[in-house]
């Protein structure tokens, strides 16, 4: 079985917090230390990163597999960020038995931009690619700068992002092209669309890899789901905006025990 490294904070309804690409559970411990006064809060690291031990191939299945078997809660409500929300909509689409509720950070069902649906463009991604295999710091520290683009508190919270990277164990480079290939081909609209899990959606107006042009794509598909947008967020609202996010997490949480 993958070791998966994970800690836990605080008591009551479980929820799991999933990281995006190329990053580890350190990015959430403030925030989760938060969440943890009123829920019993579990950071995974991702298979291959931080303290996790890596899959011999990096795909959607083999992951949920994996953070299903190393998470011993019952049930949870999974909270995926980025690449994170990928991973939680696949995981609950295999075993909803392990999941009452879903809330997608800075998500999006299909990552890439389509004819039909927003996204970032293939060729960006294909770039990043690219670029791993020729400098693989460079490029990591390119997708940090993406994510708190066009954000007021910016160089702030791109220190952060940089600080949690190099404290912890770096994923490989076979790692880090997995995520990218899950991200270029994964589509799971019609998950999304299917599901009849309760699912909130947290997106960021400022956020420039998951356009908030989606967030009408998104209720078109899935009608039932609770979105919300928050202004001047971008591609990582949990940590530029703590306390709008726990209020929405907190909201929802309270709505699914009515």
């Amino acid at each position: 079985m993958t070791k998966i490294h994970q800690q836990t904070f605080g008591k009551g309804q479980s929820i799991v917090l999933v990281h995006g690409w190329a990053m580890n559970s350190r990015i959430w411990l403030d925030f989760a230390q938060q969440l943890a006064q009123n829920y019993q809060v579990t950071c995974i690291d991702l298979p291959g990163h931080g303290e996790s031990d890596k899959l011999p191939t990096f795909t959607l299945e083999n992951i949920s597999h994996a953070l299903v078997d190393a998470v011993s809660a019952e049930k949870s409500c999974w909270i995926g960020w980025s690449l994170g929300a990928t991973v939680v909509l696949d995981l609950a689409s295999r075993f909803p038995e392990r999941v009452n509720s879903l809330i997608l950070v800075a998500g999006n069902p299909s990552f890439t931009e389509s004819a039909d649906w927003a996204g970032v463009k293939k060729e960006v991604l294909e770039a990043f690619a690219d670029q791993l295999t020729k400098n693989t710091t460079a490029t990591l520290l390119r997708f940090l700068s993406l994510q708190v683009k066009s954000v007021p508190n910016n160089k702030a919270l791109l220190k952060q992002l940089k600080a949690t990277v190099m404290q912890s164990n770096s994923a490989d480079e076979a790692t880090l092209q997995g995520g990218l290939e899950i991200l270029k081909q994964a589509d799971l609209r019609t998950t999304l669309a299917n599901t009849k899990l309760p699912i909130a959606v947290i997106l960021g107006a400022a956020d420039s890899l998951v356009p908030d042009q989606i967030a009408s794509q998104l209720l078109a598909i899935a009608p039932r789901l609770k979105l919300d947008v928050i202004e001047e967020a971008g591609h990582a609202p949990f940590l530029s905006h703590p306390e709008k996010v726990l209020t929405l997490i907190s909201n929802f949480m309270d709505e699914q025990c009515l």
